[in-house]
């Protein structure tokens, strides 16, 4: 199941063909992309068994982030021993954790305006979750969760690190800061949901054609979905539809003064899940 915002509307995606999903289900569920999280285990039982060949051709640059307006967004600091390594920071003990403010998420082909020298790129998977709760034991915790997707954890450095105390949050929350998609996809679509090749691509402004700037695996992280999701509900009252930023492996530009700039194209990519492509201007 692969469940997209489509001009702002639920779909599920079938290939190049999408299902919209207020008009199969008759109306049983509304159109409204952040409202099938709210009865997730209902919408789940009906679009397993959903007819998709009533499906249509669409163009993907008309969707949305497919989760447009979640109540809560996690992201997840130093969550791979080779990133951490590249920021000469110890791996941490316990979770690091941000957020990211809503109006900073988009959609997989955004146009990213860049508003400084220092913005930097992180690629991530996010985790959608379908069923909220507290101290959630971690053997249960893939049980909440509606779907992964890709992200991009975008950051102005300067703002990030301005003092006296790090501006994490305000720094990763310009327009189109989080662009994240194509879709949520569930964990059943996926050959090996624990272990996923995550990796991004730099192409134009001088670049000479594309160039890898990451490249690793979801295997990696030092704090797996599980333990992300129980470690955080030991504090937070997690909610249906909310998202988790994950982390991002080693490569960021931080780390090679590789800085965003108009005119770059960044493609970023999960194994099963797929790929954004977001433009710099």
């Amino acid at each position: 199941m692969r469940i997209a915002n489509l001009n702002d509307r639920a779909v599920l995606l079938d290939g190049d063909r999408a299902l919209d999903v207020e008009r199969a289900s008759d109306g049983r569920f509304p159109a409204d992309p952040q409202r099938v999280y709210d009865d997730w285990e209902a919408f789940r039982a009906w679009a397993e068994r959903a007819d998709l060949s009533a499906a249509e051709p669409f163009d993907p640059a008309e969707l949305g982030p497919p989760v447009p307006t979640p109540r809560q967004i996690f992201a997840i600091g130093l969550n791979y021993r080779d990133h951490a390594e590249e920021a000469s920071l110890p791996h941490p003990e316990h979770l690091v954790v941000f957020t990211k403010f809503q109006s900073s998420l988009a959609g997989p082909h955004a146009q990213v305006p860049v508003p400084g020298d220092t913005v930097d790129y992180e690629t991530e998977l996010v985790i959608v979750l379908g069923r909220g709760g507290r101290d959630i034991d971690e053997a249960d915790a893939w049980d909440h969760v509606a779907g992964l997707s890709v992200g991009q954890d975008i950051s102005e450095r300067t703002i990030q690190r301005r003092g006296p105390a790090a501006q994490f949050s305000l720094g990763k929350s310009y327009p189109n800061f989080a662009p994240f998609g194509p879709a949520v996809v569930s964990v059943d679509e996926l050959a090996d949901k624990n272990a996923l090749t995550i990796r991004a691509e730099l192409d134009g402004n001088g670049t000479g054609g594309p160039m890898t700037l990451q490249e690793g695996n979801t295997r990696d992280m030092i704090f797996s979905v599980p333990q992300t999701i129980a470690q955080l509900s030991e504090v937070v009252t997690l909610l249906p539809g909310d998202i988790i930023f994950t982390g991002t492996p080693a490569g960021v530009g931080m780390s090679k003064n590789l800085f965003l700039r108009p005119g770059h194209v960044l493609t970023s990519e999960i194994e099963g899940i797929g790929r954004l492509v977001n433009s710099f201007v």
